[in-house]
């Protein structure tokens, strides 16, 4: 009993949102949805399903190609490649769109080498494609989130159906031929579950699209309720969000429909050798997404950190940046691990004693996890407005100010990434044997016990993990820390977005450097476990 409590109360922020955000969108002024409808939405929904569609689109082609050509294929530096195609994941996409703004402006590094070289003074002499436009945004987001797809393709690649491609190579099937008959009907439910991970981070985004001039519906969320102080219509708005995302969901669940049987197995390809002119092309083909994802905006802000930390030192407020992040992501990454714990458990004891079959502890887990697929402008209006209900009951007898408090920006990160925490901790459990359980029961230790003394030690090797994704994410986290965070609390985060949007590229560099350096260290660990050499059959 005191189990299941637990677990409900997990998932009770989870919930919170999304019932606040129905409540207000139900109960707010009549007049605003014909606004909505004739001025808003239709520019703000067609703006983001293209965007959606165009980043779907080049993260699947570019993931999924890249994959397979360093899974099957020996080339020039494919061992170097395949661990850098996933370095692409420690930019976040706001922090690329800010970098290649930069690097693409007319006073910029591109296009002043190219005037330089032939011979021009007029900026506007070369009419090179706009940064600043859909098509900007769709490239920009897309080599950032590739990795998503890449990961889970290559990892479909190396472990399924290796005798199928083996009897295909056999039969004379090579190339184009095999990757679309049996490669790519094979990984298909690894590659919309990578599809479906990098599209949602495209809708939570706020800082590229604003910045690369794209009004998504994640930016007319923020502009609604900052700019134009109306909470209604950012909740009506994040409703539509909301609705847009259970759509991505469902494409992704029908996208893992398999087209063709896969079977595990512990081996994996032999890679074949390219002759030179198909292998230095197999090798552009993998390291153009590295250079423009990762090499590019990265090295651009090394240099222009650099350049401000030589002439003027470093920003006097970067530590009470880094500080502020830090804190927050800290509490958060604490409270994240603390309501995963039951929620796993919940889900682990709720099958055993239903015999395998799930029930409303495996629901609470599920329930717990969709925070995950909550844009974190949505979660924030919501969390607004439920706790500006709070303020105006507790304001009688105790006034207090929840919804622009350090609180509600710790609680927006949980139910953002209380998946993180909660997924591993279901999956480590499962690797801990039913018996160990019955052994310590049969000796009178109750869930308590059993929790803290056998299976906390068993699963901290997951706990470690949860805890850095969950921290290095939630320090990255702008959208809902835009909405929520007190006045004068500056984040990492925001202390970019608002060196960009007043155009001082090189005064953010330096916090962009430093978000940049958080998400290396997950990113590395992956790159380095990519390149390992696995069994292979010839």
């Amino acid at each position: 009993m005191r189990v299941r409590l637990a677990a409900c109360l997990a998932v009770a922020p989870v919930v919170l949102p999304v019932l606040a955000l129905a409540g207000a969108a139900a109960a707010g002024s009549g007049d605003l949805w014909p606004h909505l409808l004739r001025f808003v939405l239709p520019q703000a929904l067609v703006e983001t399903v293209l965007l959606l569609a165009g980043v779907g689109a080049l993260v699947v082609l570019v993931g999924t190609g890249t994959a397979w050509l360093v899974t099957c294929y020996r080339f020039p530096g494919r061992r170097v490649l395949s661990g850098a195609l996933v370095l692409p994941l420690a930019l976040p996409g706001y922090v690329a769109a800010y970098a290649w703004l930069d690097v693409m402006h007319p006073a910029g590094p591109v296009q002043t080498a190219l005037r330089r070289t032939l011979g021009l003074t007029d900026p506007r002499a070369i009419p090179l494609p706009e940064i600043r436009s859909l098509g900007g945004c769709i490239l920009v987001m897309g080599m950032v989130l590739f990795p998503y797809v890449y990961l889970a393709a290559r990892a479909a690649f190396r472990t399924q159906g290796v005798e199928v491609l083996r009897a295909g190579r056999a039969a004379g099937a090579g190339g184009w031929l095999l990757f679309r008959r049996i490669g790519l009907p094979m990984a298909r439910p690894a590659v919309a579950a990578g599809a479906a991970l990098a599209l949602m981070e495209t809708l939570n985004d706020v800082g590229a699209a604003e910045f690369l001039g794209v009004r998504t519906l994640t930016v007319s969320v923020y502009v609604t309720w900052i700019t134009r102080s109306s909470l209604e219509g950012a909740a009506q708005i994040a409703l539509v969000l909301l609705a847009l995302v259970a759509a991505v969901v469902a494409l992704e669940r029908w996208g893992r429909a398999p087209g063709a049987h896969a079977v595990d197995s512990s081996a994996t390809l032999q890679p074949r050798a390219l002759p030179w002119p198909a292998g230095l092309a197999a090798m552009l083909a993998c390291a153009l997404p590295v250079l423009l994802g990762f090499v590019v905006p990265a090295g651009y802000l090394l240099w222009a950190a650099a350049r401000r930390i030589g002439e003027f030192g470093l920003p006097p407020d970067l530590w009470r940046w880094i500080g502020n992040s830090a804190f927050l992501a800290g509490l958060a990454t604490a409270l994240a691990l603390l309501l995963a714990l039951p929620l796993a458990y919940g889900a682990r004891r709720d099958t055993w004693t239903r015999m395998g079959r799930p029930g409303l502890g495996a629901l609470l887990l599920k329930l717990g996890m969709l925070g995950y697929a909550l844009p974190g402008g949505v979660a924030a209006v919501g969390l607004i407005i439920a706790f500006g209900k709070l303020d105006d009951l507790a304001a009688s007898w105790a006034p207090v100010a929840l919804s622009g408090s350090l609180g509600a920006v710790v609680l927006a990160y949980v139910i953002r990434f209380l998946a993180i925490p909660a997924s591993g901790l279901d999956a480590a459990y499962s690797r801990i044997r039913r018996e160990v359980d019955w052994s310590a029961q049969s000796m009178g230790a109750g869930s308590t016990r059993l929790v803290w003394r056998i299976h906390l030690p068993l699963l901290l090797p997951a706990l470690s993990s949860a805890a850095l994704l969950t921290f290095l994410d939630a320090m990255k986290e702008l959208p809902a820390t835009l909405l929520l965070r007190p006045l004068n609390t500056e984040t990492l985060a925001t202390a970019l977005y608002a060196e960009a949007a007043r155009g001082t590229y090189e005064e953010g560099a330096v916090a962009a450097l430093s978000l940049v350096a958080v998400g290396l260290a997950p990113i590395l660990v992956l790159a380095c476990r990519a390149t390992k050499p696995h069994l292979s059959l010839r």
